[in-house]
């Protein structure tokens, strides 16, 4: 048959894409057929006589275990050849407890020796994450560590949360702290700035927050540890190790007892404190695709792939993992149970959790609560691209009903206060854009169905997805993006600084009186900038360090965040548990005027010493007058200074609500 070369070329195409997409549906069907085992976790076993090391890497042809004198730059002391198992593992023991040694493995795939790995389970490393280390754990705890609690949190409404990187917090010469950008930062007590002002956990304490939420504090992959003096910047959300701490946090990266020993002193000190530690995990994609562990290993069964071949990438960064297969999902939920084991985890931030399926999630949820019911986690419910998985079966902020015990983060609320995320200019409700009223309500009612919340006016959500407040973190700002005071100075050019600072207040206002779980950004409680960086993940530390100066300098922002947090605290009616409550409690005033929302909090809600709360968000750029009933109010809030136990008293008719602020009236 003759056909033109054009034709010809597309025919071949087509035949070619046709065989890619056969090629990956036998690749699929060839991992379904791998067998489970129940023991990756136990990648090294210290018996009393012995050492046993396994992999799980059924595919392999061969298997190596090569055991080193030093974590680098040494040549193995021996190599061994591992057994295989009839469960997809291989193993090898050797006699002696091996510790102080190092270890790599090694694999046989498609008659191809691949590069060295420390596996998948590696529980302590050598510097750069290289090769594993045998350890006495034992040996890591602090002192007391057996009589460590964590702090009780019987919902997760009840949090206060502070996102917090490792570096930001204490590096800054301000910081007074001496142990600048390690984990034992969190463990010193006393610090102040050079105006005698708490910094530190001290500063903590101060503010009244309940749990620091920690960026990725695992192993990551781009900070050499071996080069401190280079002080490279990275957030950490290029997984390397994921079951051992991150070196560059630690004194000695080296020691691989170091890192472990000083992320419990950390998680003890703080829980000594009364705050919990929330750990922002990764399990989505990995730092390298051919190159990971999880590819030396099992070739292929980690990851989601496109028709093509190529490496699926609804992480934005390469690749992304395949949760829904069995040892996959098995990882991930062994791996949070380790962390909540070993090093007494509170809680754990999922990474774009839409790109794992919703049973995974709630495998994860349910075998955390078996270890503590006051363990939760939450996670961004959205993929940064499109994915192979099912939307159905993906854990998106859509699908968070579906899901029991997990929450999402709302940019119904984030947007709508501020103005949208990714464009730098524009306003939002607390900065004087009308048309966000309603969205606002869609936050202030934790998402859930409300007889008086209109869904069809949300920007972001047409239908409340919420199950309970519970299932939703409310915020404003994170490390992502611009911060909050980023955000007004883009938005608010020609404001002054005072005005902005209304806007900030009025911002964390409606966060913090808003059912569901406030979140905030560490360092804006003292107007805390990244020099208007968006994406500061490798920035260095002159645009992410908390310039701790700022707290004398903003010394009244700060004191109005403690007050704020004191009042979510100190009263039950900003942290309702059931949609039925709050549909039942919250009742939203008549009004037309833009930029403006009124509602009351009823009949003792949840408990609380007040009988109705009456709170009223003016994002305006004017004064508005609004009538309340006649009683004997107590003034919590108004134009911009707040008191849990009052400021005044007022006996209601016609009040001025200041502009860019909240109103906040009670009575018993």
């Amino acid at each position: 048959m003759n056909i033109s070369p054009v034709v010809g070329i597309g025919i071949l195409s087509a035949m070619c894409a046709i065989n890619a997409c056969a090629g990956e549906k036998q690749k699929e069907m060839q991992f379904e057929k791998y067998p489970a085992c129940d023991t990756q976790s136990h990648e090294i076993t210290v018996g009393k006589d012995n050492t046993t090391f396994t992999i799980w890497a059924p595919s392999a042809q061969k298997a190596r275990l090569n055991i080193y004198p030093t974590g680098h730059g040494s040549t193995p002391e021996m190599t061994i050849e591992m057994k295989q198992t009839a469960d997809g593992t291989w193993t090898a023991q050797l006699p002696g407890q091996l510790y102080g040694k190092f270890y790599t493995f090694r694999i046989m795939h498609d008659g191809r020796w691949l590069d060295e790995t420390p596996g998948i389970w590696a529980k302590a490393v050598g510097i750069n994450g290289e090769r594993a280390a045998v350890i006495d754990f034992g040996k890591t705890d602090p002192e007391g560590w057996e009589n460590d609690c964590r702090p009780k949190t019987p919902a997760i409404t009840d949090a206060v949360i502070y996102e917090m990187h490792h570096r930001d917090f204490s590096v800054h010469p301000s910081s007074g702290i001496v142990n600048k950008g390690k984990f034992i930062a969190l463990t010193e007590k006393g610090t102040t700035n050079p105006f005698g002002q708490a910094t530190g956990i001290d500063h903590l304490l101060e503010l009244g927050v309940t749990h620091v939420h920690i960026l990725p504090s695992y192993d990551f992959n781009s900070v050499d540890e071996a080069d401190p003096a280079a002080n490279t910047y990275n957030w950490g959300y290029d997984p390397l190790n994921y079951n051992t701490p991150e070196g560059s946090y630690s004194t000695d990266p080296a020691e691989p007892a170091t890192r472990i020993r000083e992320f419990k002193m950390m998680v003890k000190a703080l829980h000594d404190a009364g705050i919990g530690v929330i750990m922002d995990v990764v399990y989505n994609h990995t730092a390298q695709n051919d190159a990971s562990n999880f590819s030396r290993l099992v070739p292929g069964y980690f990851y989601r792939h496109r028709p093509d071949g190529s490496y699926s990438d609804a992480s934005g960064c390469g690749n992304e993992t395949a949760s829904e297969r069995k040892m996959v999902g098995d990882y991930i939920v062994n791996s949070v149970r380790y962390w909540a084991d070993e090093y007494h985890i509170d809680g754990f931030r999922f990474d774009l959790m839409g790109i794992h399926d919703t049973e995974t999630m709630d495998r994860v949820a349910a075998e955390l609560k078996k270890i503590d019911p006051d363990i939760f986690v939450y996670g961004e419910g959205w993929t940064a691209g499109d994915s192979p998985l099912q939307a159905q079966k993906r854990a998106l902020k859509d699908n968070v009903a579906m899901m029991k015990d997990i929450a999402v983060f709302s940019d119904d609320i984030r947007d709508a206060i501020k103005g949208h995320y990714s464009k730098a200019d524009d306003r939002g409700f607390a900065t004087g854009k009308p048309g966000n009223e309603e969205t606002v309500k869609i936050g202030i009612v934790g998402a859930t169905d409300h007889p008086q919340v209109d869904y069809s006016k949300g920007n972001n959500s047409k239908k409340p997805y919420a199950a309970t407040p519970a299932q939703v973190i409310n915020y404003v700002s994170c490390h992502d993006d611009l911060t909050l005071t980023d955000k007004l100075n883009a938005s608010m050019p020609d404001a002054t600084k005072q005005e902005r600072i209304r806007a900030a207040k009025l911002a964390q206002t409606i966060v913090f009186t808003s059912q569901g779980t406030p979140f905030m950004f560490a360092g804006e409680e003292i107007f805390r900038d990244k020099k208007g960086v968006h994406n500061s993940y490798k920035s260095p530390d002159s645009i992410n360090a908390i310039d701790w100066n700022l707290k004398n300098e903003n010394d009244d922002l700060f004191g109005y965040y403690r007050n704020l947090i004191g009042l979510r605290r100190s009263h039950p009616a900003f942290r309702m548990t059931s949609a039925d409550d709050i549909a039942r409690n919250i009742v939203f005033d008549k009004t037309d005027t833009p930029n403006l929302i009124s509602y009351s909090i009823r009949d003792h809600a949840n408990g609380d010493t007040w009988e109705e709360i009456k709170i009223i968000f003016n994002g305006s750029d004017n004064d508005t007058v609004v009538s309340v009933p006649d009683a004997d109010w107590i003034i919590i809030a108004s134009d911009s200074t707040i008191d849990p136990d009052g400021i005044g008293t007022s006996d209601g008719g016609n009040i001025t609500v200041h502009h860019r602020s909240a109103t906040i009236l009670a009575r018993k």
